[in-house]
């Protein structure tokens, strides 16, 4: 499944909308204006924080990274650690049916 998550997340790098970085998620989470926030699994807790909290709010889903934030930077073909990033159009991906598939679990 972490590799399949890797195919998604990458999808919608290359064919989507996505900003990188836990400020931007947070924004995203707090407006609501993400549809998916992606967060690594060594994201600063208070970050996590402020994320899990305002994207319950906005009803945005959120899928933890079984990984580092230099893996999912990684992931995203970036030459830097990515702790958050937040999905405004996941473009081909299919990384919404992985937030649904996590709800449902």
């Amino acid at each position: 499944m972490a590799a399949d998550l890797n195919k998604a997340v990458r999808m919608s790098v290359d064919s989507g909308k996505v900003k990188f970085g836990s400020r931007d998620s947070v924004k995203a989470a707090l407006n609501g204006s993400a549809k998916v926030l992606v967060v690594s699994e060594n994201c600063p807790k208070d970050v996590l924080g402020d994320i899990t909290r305002y994207a319950a709010l906005s009803e945005v889903p959120v899928i933890a990274f079984p990984g580092t934030s230099i893996e999912l930077g990684s992931v995203c073909g970036k030459p830097f650690a990515v702790s958050a990033l937040a999905v405004s159009d996941p473009g081909n991906s299919g990384l919404l049916e992985f937030a649904k598939a996590k709800s449902s679990e």
